[in-house]
């Protein structure tokens, strides 16, 4: 569902791209802080196992609701369909928030320790291995459900959403059976632990407060209130919670995959022979590579390593995860650098844009009055002009701004070119299109099509195309039909009541599958065009201007911004990056949040983990809307400098940090064997007094 739904946020919904990745990265934080409540919920009430089966019901729901608010024809107004699909975000937020802290932690409560450490550490890696199987269907099939699937004419994003609540019924029958079979070993709740841990901290600082007594730890004063098991076990956590105080900044990085990662994949190309890559569908590298990576750390990296005395602890596996998302963010800048030289040049305050066509049958010699040089065009050739300024001599800026066209025709049969110039009006920052075209009584004359080109590439990555027509308007047909391999396309004449016996035109722009069109007027054929992804494109059908003996003349097609040229696998190597840096990472820190956890609040840890994921999404939102940057590339280089410094403060905490097991070995060094436990050896005392 991740991998679709920033862009149904801002193609279906509309919103714009910085908000879709706002709402993107506020759902996510709140899938990540509600764990809490389903930890609460475990350790203190209903236990793992009801949690996860209770909120699993909230999570198909929730998949359910939001299914239907993707069903346009339900909703006429805009609004509406925007507050039902919320609410779907918030119910699965609710349950998945629930489920999260509980399955790790209920797969490990399996397992006996310390017998299964080994066991355990395999389970992890199976269980992450799992999610991303999963991960990798979805990522895969998702989109190609949205998009190669029609619902009532448009992408058929309630399908979409609809299958993962259908699967997520049929995991939860599964779960059930389990039970029913009794193939699971259920812990009970451990009553009001996090109640009892506030009391704990919240008693041990009234009493350091009221007393001079020192104590080795300042927690050792709840003692007398909560004894020493609990004290001892609070003391642990808040080391561990120390630790994750540097944690958030790396889901920011990591959690981009599914928002500025995916609107980078939609600026570039996805061609892969007679194949096309969608841009959410560039999400499936990741667990692909999480599969075919995680067997290759367990058996390859980290044996190697250790081999070396390298990497052989949780805490400094995970610093450098760390250092390798700051690095994948980097290569992300990179990349991003080269993708803005391909991107349409935005125009300037003050300035306005041309695009002359000239659409006669002979040669065109143009002198507009902005260009330096005159312009010489066959049929079809075009001229896209720099920025115009449209400032007075006193440099005020006029809401119109007039300039003029001079032409004179070659050889056009019985069109006269006229040498008169044509006034021309244009306005601050649109990209307007010329026509020099002939009249209905063969006269050449100069038309400023309305409404002007949109220069900005598709927020999905599909081309955009429009129609230009130059048609007689007593001999037009309703539709002009594109005929393609993928999808079909219709484009309606408008603005056809014209007195002058012919309409200059153009229509709006439709987003289209990338691929070659049989372009059809009622059944005429008119031409063959190819759009590729990320192109913008006019395509022109008028009238015979040569001869009356057809009705009308083939087709041109005109570009008004270039297709995406980098090719998408440019990512695979920041994919990569960010994969290894999430097994380093993740992974070991999933491990290393239940290993150190002691028995009564491992659910709670394993919340709070998920609680720096929800942090870090917190974290895109506040720069994503300060807007720091205007280019994506500062922004990613941004990121990858504050995910180094956030490494510098986590490696001078985990030095400082001492596991579990260290504590435990340095406990039972120092304890003091009783005089009065053992044996007298009679046989040693008498051969120690002949010495």
């Amino acid at each position: 569902m991740k991998a679709i739904l920033i862009l149904y946020l801002h193609n279906q919904l509309k919103f714009s791209e910085d908000t879709s990745t706002v709402i993107y990265h506020v759902w996510a934080m709140l899938c990540y802080f509600t764990p809490i409540l389903g930890a609460i919920i475990a350790d203190s009430w209903l236990g793992r196992f009801k949690t996860i089966f209770y909120i699993s019901i909230i999570y198909v729901l929730g998949n359910a609701v939001l299914s239907i608010s993707a069903v346009s024809p339900i909703f006429t107004d805009l609004t509406i369909e925007k507050v039902i699909t919320f609410l779907g975000l918030l119910l699965i937020a609710l349950g998945t928030g629930g489920i999260k802290p509980c399955v790790s932690a209920f797969g490990g409560d399996q397992f006996v320790l310390p017998q299964q450490e080994k066991q355990l550490t395999q389970f992890f890696f199976v269980f992450y291995f799992s999610i991303n199987a999963g991960s990798l269907l979805s990522t895969f099939i998702t989109p190609i459900l949205r998009d190669d699937v029609q619902c009532f004419g448009d992408d058929c994003y309630s399908l979409a959403f609809g299958v993962p609540a259908i699967l997520m019924f049929i995991a939860l029958l599964i779960l059930v059976l389990g039970y029913v079979a009794r193939l699971y070993k259920i812990v009970p709740p451990q009553g009001t632990i996090l109640k009892e841990v506030s009391g704990c901290i919240r008693e041990a600082l009234r009493k350091k407060r009221k007393t001079h007594v020192r104590k080795k730890h300042w927690l050792d004063h709840a003692k007398e209130k909560y004894g020493e098991e609990l004290v001892a076990d609070v003391k642990v956590l808040l080391k561990v919670l120390v630790l994750y105080i540097p944690l958030p900044f790396f889901w920011a990085l990591f959690d981009q995959q599914g928002s500025r990662w995916t609107f980078q994949a939609t600026r570039m190309d996805g061609t892969i022979g007679s194949w096309t890559l969608k841009p959410d569908q560039m999400q499936v590298v990741n667990p692909l590579l999480i599969l075919l990576m995680i067997p290759l750390f367990d058996r390859v990296v980290y044996p190697l390593l250790g081999y070396c005395n390298l990497l052989k602890r949780q805490l400094p596996r995970m610093f450098t995860g760390g250092v390798l998302a700051g690095v994948a963010f980097i290569v992300s800048g990179c990349l991003e650098l080269q993708l803005e030289q391909t991107y349409p040049t935005a125009i300037s305050s003050g300035h306005s844009r041309v695009t002359l066509i000239n659409t006669l049958p002979c040669k065109v010699i143009a002198t507009p009055s902005w260009a330096d040089d005159t312009i010489s065009m066959t049929q079809y050739q075009y001229d896209q002009s720099k920025d115009i300024s449209i400032r007075s001599e006193n440099e005020m800026l006029l809401n119109e701004f007039k300039v003029e066209v001079n032409f004179t025709a070659g050889n056009c049969g019985n069109i006269v070119g006229k040498a008169d110039p044509y006034k021309i009006i244009l306005q601050e920052k649109t990209a307007h299109v010329v026509l020099i075209t002939a009249d209905g009584n063969a006269s050449g004359i100069v038309v400023n099509v309305d409404p002007p080109d949109d220069i900005e590439k598709s927020s999905s990555g599909l081309p955009k195309l429009r129609m230009l027509y130059n048609v007689e308007v007593d001999k037009i047909d309703s539709q002009v039909f594109l005929d393609g391999d993928i999808e079909n396309y219709k484009f309606n004449f408008t603005n056809i009541n014209s007195t002058k016996g012919f309409v200059v035109s153009g229509t709006e722009y439709q987003e289209v599958e990338p691929d070659s069109y049989d372009i059809f007027l009622a059944d005429k054929l008119l031409g063959k065009i190819d759009v590729k992804l990320g192109g913008v494109y006019d395509f022109l059908v008028q009238r015979n201007l040569s001869s009356d003996n057809e009705t009308y003349q083939d087709i041109g097609l005109f570009v008004v911004t270039e297709p995406n040229s980098i090719h998408m696998l440019w990512l695979i190597p920041q994919y990569f990056i960010i994969t290894a840096s999430e097994i380093m990472f993740s992974i070991t820190g999933l491990e290393f949040s239940f290993t150190q956890a002691p028995v009564s609040m491992k659910s709670v840890l394993q919340a709070a983990w998920l609680l720096t994921v929800s942090f870090g999404n917190l974290i895109v939102v506040i720069i994503a809307e300060a807007k720091f940057f205007e280019r994506q590339s500062m922004e990613f280089f941004l990121f990858a400098a504050l995910m180094f410094v956030d490494m510098v403060l986590f490696a001078f905490l985990a030095v400082r940090y001492k596991y579990v097991d260290e504590i435990k070995a340095e406990n039972d060094s120092t304890k003091e064997i009783p005089k009065d436990s053992g044996k007298v050896n009679e046989a040693f005392s008498k051969d120690e007094t002949k010495l």
